[in-house]
């Protein structure tokens, strides 16, 4: 059962956060990603990323910079619109295809890995590990599925994208940590233990 309140709230902190994101310009936002990613995050592999759509920042070249140091680098794939995402290996040469909502992915052939640290796009994020996305709760499910398997889930985002506190509920997946072009803000000290 959905909390209208929190439904409402939700719905307009995203119309806010898609202005907000909209009004940015990007610059050298990618490369500062680079220069803030935690080492300890940087020793993770499988990664997964993402095909950056609709102002999210471009995660890509940190991506590359994680595959030029040997990690093997993953991006989703939606078979369709309800089913859960495959995470299927990329190399940066492939080429990529539509999945079911047009975004640019790996071709249903390739690998299926299990990524062990998830790069997460988002509209809006706070320093708990509150995160906003579009609506679907589709990395609400993926986050909660691999968090299960010991995954750690980083979102990517511009300073700007912060707020006090993310409208959040029960189905809500946290993040574990947020990597800006500012700063790496670790949200959960526990998804990380045992990790090297």
């Amino acid at each position: 059962m959905t909390d209208p309140a929190l439904e409402s709230a939700k719905a307009d902190a995203r119309m806010m956060m898609r202005a907000e994101r909209s009004a940015l310009e990007p610059g050298d936002a990618s490369l500062k990603l680079i220069e803030n990613f935690p080492l300890e995050l940087a020793r993770l592999s499988p990664v997964a990323g993402y095909w950056p759509v609709g102002g999210e920042i471009d995660g890509r070249p940190l991506l590359a910079a994680l595959a030029k140091a040997g990690r093997t680098v993953a991006l989703p794939r939606m078979e369709n619109r309800t089913g859960p995402a495959r995470f299927l290996a990329w190399r940066g040469t492939e080429p990529l295809t539509a999945d079911a909502f047009g975004v640019p992915s790996p071709p249903a052939t390739g690998a299926d890995l299990s990524p062990r640290l998830f790069l997460v796009p988002l509209l809006a994020f706070d320093r708990r590990g509150g995160r906003l996305g579009q609506g679907g709760g589709h990395y609400d499910r993926i986050i909660s599925l691999y968090r299960a398997h010991g995954a750690i889930a980083a979102g990517l985002a511009y300073a700007e994208q912060e707020m006090d506190a993310v409208p959040t509920g029960p189905h809500d997946a946290h993040l574990d940590w947020i990597i800006t072009p500012k700063e790496a803000i670790r949200c959960r000290v526990e998804g990380l233990r045992g990790r090297g």
